[in-house]
C-alpha cells in the first residue's frame, strides 16, 4: 500500500486545486512522495490541457493592480468555484496580475505577451492549468490612466474571492465620492461613461425599437416624437454613467454627484467574472 494518508491527500489538493480522484492516482504512483506526485499530476495535466480547450470557464476572479500612474484590472477565469478560491489560482492571478501591469497591458494578446519570471504569461497560465487540471483562461485585461484612481472589488460570495471589479479614473480630491460612485458601478453596470460616448448607431437602432413598439401600442402619431424621445432618454439612464440615478440617492445623477463633490470621473472600467 502506498506510503500516504487521507490528509496527504487533502493537503495536495489544496495546494494544487486538482480533484480527489486525480490527487490520489498520482500519489498512489508516487508512493506517497508528494513532490513526485506533484510532477505527475503536472505531466498528466499537460496531455488534457488540450482536451480542455472547448470547456466553459465561468467561475475565477478579478484582480487590479495600480503601478506608475496607471490600474490594469484583469479578469481570469476557470472551470469550478472549488478552483476559484484555491490559493494556487489566487497566486496566478496576482502573477498574472503583475506581468500584465508591468507592460501596461490592454488586451489579452499583450498580456499572454508579457514576461511573467522568465516565461510569457501565455506559458505561465499552461503550466499551472496542467498542475489544477482544469481550464484556465485570461478574460479581459484593461488598463486604465489618468489623475487619480479608485479600485472598489466586490465579492458576491464570502467564499470566493472578489468577483466584480470597478476601476473609477476621476479628477479632484474626494475619493470618498469616487469609491462610492465605484460601488454604484459594480451595481449598475453602465456600459458608457456619457450619453455621447454611446455609438451612433446603437442609439440610432434604439430609435427605431422604440418608435415601433409606440406605435405598437397605439400612441397616437402625433405624439411619437416626445414619447419616443423619453424612451430614448431612459436608454442613456441604462447605459451612460452620468445618466443614472445614484444608487444611493435615485433623485440624483451620478453626473450631480460627482459635480457637487468636485470631482470630475473620466474613464471607468467594470468587469463581472463570467458576464
Amino acid at each position: 500500500m502506498a506510503n500516504f494518508t487521507i490528509a496527504d491527500i487533502k493537503a495536495l489538493r489544496e495546494q494544487l486545486g486538482t480533484g480527489m480522484v486525480d490527487t490520489k492516482k498520482a500519489l498512489e504512483e508516487a508512493d506517497g512522495d508528494l513532490e513526485k506526485a506533484v510532477e505527475i499530476l503536472r505531466l498528466k495535466g499537460a496531455k488534457g490541457n488540450a482536451k480542455r480547450a472547448d470547456r466553459s470557464t465561468s467561475e475565477g476572479l478579478v484582480v487590479a493592480r495600480e503601478q506608475d500612474g496607471k490600474v490594469t484590472l484583469i479578469e481570469l477565469n476557470t472551470e469550478t468555484d472549488f478552483v476559484a478560491k484555491n490559493d494556487r489560482f489566487i497566486a496566478l492571478a496576482d502573477k498574472v496580475a503583475d506581468a500584465a501591469a508591468a507592460v501596461s497591458a490592454d488586451s489579452v494578446e499583450a498580456a499572454l505577451a508579457a514576461d511573467a519570471g522568465g516565461k510569457t504569461v501565455a506559458q505561465l497560465i499552461d503550466d499551472e492549468a496542467a498542475i489544477i487540471g482544469e481550464k484556465v483562461e485570461l478574460r479581459r485585461v484593461r488598463t486604465l490612466t489618468g489623475d487619480h484612481f479608485e479600485i472598489y472589488l466586490h465579492k458576491t460570495s464570502k467564499d470566493l474571492p472578489p468577483q466584480i471589479g470597478v476601476v473609477v479614473v476621476y479628477s479632484g480630491d474626494d475619493a470618498e465620492t469616487a469609491r462610492s460612485i465605484a460601488q454604484h458601478i459594480s451595481f449598475a453596470n453602465p456600459t458608457y461613461l456619457s450619453r455621447e460616448d454611446v455609438p451612433a448607431a446603437e442609439v440610432e437602432k434604439e430609435r427605431e425599437i422604440v418608435t415601433e413598439i409606440s406605435r405598437n401600442e397605439g400612441k397616437p402619431e402625433a405624439a411619437l416624437p416626445k414619447i419616443v424621445e423619453g424612451r430614448v432618454n431612459a436608454f442613456f439612464k441604462q447605459v451612460a454613467l452620468l445618466d443614472q440615478d445614484y444608487a444611493k440617492d435615485n433623485k440624483l445623477s451620478v453626473a450631480k454627484v460627482a459635480q457637487d463633490a468636485g470631482i470630475t470621473i473620466t474613464d471607468f472600467a467594470r468587469f463581472k467574472v463570467g458576464a
